[in-house]
């Protein structure tokens, strides 16, 4: 069996996919969260045409056959309108463990950065606080921080099939918005626990400084021996206005035991020009203290 010519593939002939990956996204915009459209809007401001909408259309449809994500590149499979799926790569530059060391005391040195990324939230102004003050960036801005590449005729960067992979990303980032970070070079494990680190030794110069990742990649920093033992706000947010235990009791005050003959209505009875009451009370005194 022959290929069909390389014109065919822009007529809208793709071969259907059993069990490709499908966009949760139907119509509309691809993502949810404000990190997935921020990728998304980087991808948009680097595309050709009308290719950006037939490959939310392939990845609505399942298109994408496999998809590989790593730090600094994800590899896929699309299958367009030939037997072999085209091979798709995306790259995006990692930052080195000197740079990550600037971003993660940054994250360290404010203490509600820390506490959302602790609590698993990504901070909506990150780029501009944490990024942006050590001259780096979370997301790519400009299509030379991004390699893109895929076996498809089309000459085109980005082509459907690369885009249908990007929204497919883009949308992975709203279930885990780790990911965009593990595609800088940090993944989520390593990050928050040098974030830790950091928080528990202090700035620099005011402690003990946590060590730098090996050479063969990022490595976690065990945290030093706590002198107390609390633990780090996020990691009790749940609970942080409940009580730690049961409250200590005070002690009951002692309540006279005829003082029940006090909250009597008038009875309207007296003997020898004396109330009820009057006649109850030493009998209540005696009861409670037969001695």
């Amino acid at each position: 069996m022959t290929d069909p010519p390389w014109w065919r593939e822009y007529s809208g002939g793709a071969l259907p996919v059993d069990g490709g990956i499908r966009a949760r996204s139907t119509r509309g915009a691809i993502g949810r969260s404000w990190w997935s459209g921020r990728f998304i809007a980087v991808l948009e401001s680097l595309g050709v045409g009308g290719r950006l909408g037939r490959g939310r259309a392939y990845a609505r449809a399942g298109q994408v056959v496999s998809m590989e994500v790593d730090v600094g590149s994800v590899k896929a499979q699309v299958q367009g309108s030939r037997p072999q799926p085209y091979r798709v790569r995306l790259g995006i530059r990692t930052y080195g463990k000197s740079e990550w060391a600037l971003i993660e005391q940054a994250m360290a040195d404010d203490a509600w950065y820390a506490a959302k990324l602790l609590a698993g939230e990504m901070p909506e102004d990150i780029e501009e606080q944490v990024f942006g003050p050590v001259g780096l960036g979370l997301f790519p801005t400009s299509r030379s921080d991004l390699s893109m590449d895929c076996t498809c005729p089309d000459g085109e960067v980005p082509c459907k099939h690369l885009a249908a992979v990007c929204y497919l990303l883009a949308e992975s980032f709203d279930d885990d918005p780790f990911g965009i970070l593990a595609l800088r070079g940090r993944d989520r494990e390593t990050l928050l626990a040098n974030v830790r680190a950091r928080r528990a030794t202090g700035p620099p110069g005011g402690g003990t400084a946590p060590s730098e990742a090996s050479a063969d990649g990022p490595e976690s920093i065990d945290p030093p021996a706590r002198l107390d033992h609390t633990a780090p706000l996020a990691e009790c947010l749940d609970r942080y206005w409940s009580a730690p235990g049961p409250l200590p009791g005070s002690p009951a005050p002692e309540t006279p035991v005829d003082a029940v003959l006090d909250e009597l209505p008038p009875a309207g009875l007296a003997v020898g020009g004396r109330t009820l009451t009057e006649l109850l009370r030493p009998t209540y005194r005696a009861l409670a203290d037969p001695e």
